[in-house]
């Protein structure tokens, strides 16, 4: 903390809480609530029950948290794929090839991703490539939409690399293939498996996109909690969003956890 007296620290703890906790904790909050709740007389939920997660946890809600896995796992290994062909590439160019390159991956975020769904939906519906109506055209928009920050992560990483363990492995004769397979690839493990989470983590909430594009057979979580509250069922939306969260935390741990073992290689 950068405040070292005392009532400094406790003034920031104080300004930190009032804050967060209106801002950041207490909607979470009240959204697990919710899920535990039978009805909404007041300012929050009230009446205890854990049905809800009866519904939430199997059928067309098991099915809604698989297809979103699934999608998130693949979109975020192909992002990652992309993003950090892109970012190596990128390092090799000259500023203004590597600014147009920027450019080039940034902008699918600097617009809505409903302009992303729509632009998507509009180029694979005819020939020669029509992936409307299958879930390869949900799997290719999340990763359009988090191949930017794949991409943003693995290049700053990039440009903190020491070259001094490129030049080592290439002074005893190290062929460029094996300097990025065994040195510049295993440096960059840590803020590889950093973007990894970041992607699987957006692509487990997105849903502007998604409305547009998902087929019937294909439902990722985010539709299925809002077509639950938007036909009046809060709770079991609630109950629906807190699987989705406690989903999404725990493969973020375990990915945090191969990334703390990859920064002490």
């Amino acid at each position: 903390m950068l405040v070292h007296s005392r009532k400094g620290k406790w003034a920031t703890w104080v300004l930190f809480l009032v804050f967060f906790l209106p801002l950041f904790a207490l909607p979470l909050l009240v959204i697990l609530a919710a899920s535990f709740s039978s009805h909404w007389s007041g300012a929050f939920p009230s009446g205890f029950t854990a049905e809800h997660y009866a519904s939430a946890t199997r059928g067309d809600s098991l099915k809604a948290l698989t297809t979103s896995l699934v999608t998130a796992v693949g979109a975020s290994l192909l992002a990652l794929a992309v993003g950090s062909w892109a970012a190596l590439a990128a390092a090799s160019l000259k500023k203004g090839g590597k600014r147009v390159l920027d450019t080039l991956f940034m902008l699918p975020v600097a617009v809505p991703s409903v302009v992303v769904g729509l632009a998507i939906l509009v180029a694979f519906s005819k020939p020669p490539m029509i992936l409307n109506g299958t879930r390869w055209i949900v799997i290719l928009a999340h990763t359009i939409l988090v191949t930017a920050f794949a991409y943003q992560s693995v290049s700053a990483a990039i440009v903190r690399l020491d070259p001094a363990y490129e030049q080592a492995a290439a002074s005893l004769g190290a062929r460029p293939s094996y300097v990025l397979w065994k040195v510049k690839l295993p440096l960059l493990l840590p803020s590889l498996n950093a973007a990894a989470g970041l992607c699987f983590a957006l692509s487990m909430g997105e849903l502007s996109a998604t409305m547009m594009l998902y087929p019937p057979d294909w439902m990722p979580l985010p539709v299925q909690i809002y077509a639950a509250t938007d036909r009046g069922s809060l709770f079991i939306g609630a109950a629906v969003a807190v699987v989705l969260m406690a989903a999404t935390l725990l493969v973020l741990f375990g990915v945090s956890r191969i990334r703390t073992r990859a920064s002490y290689r």
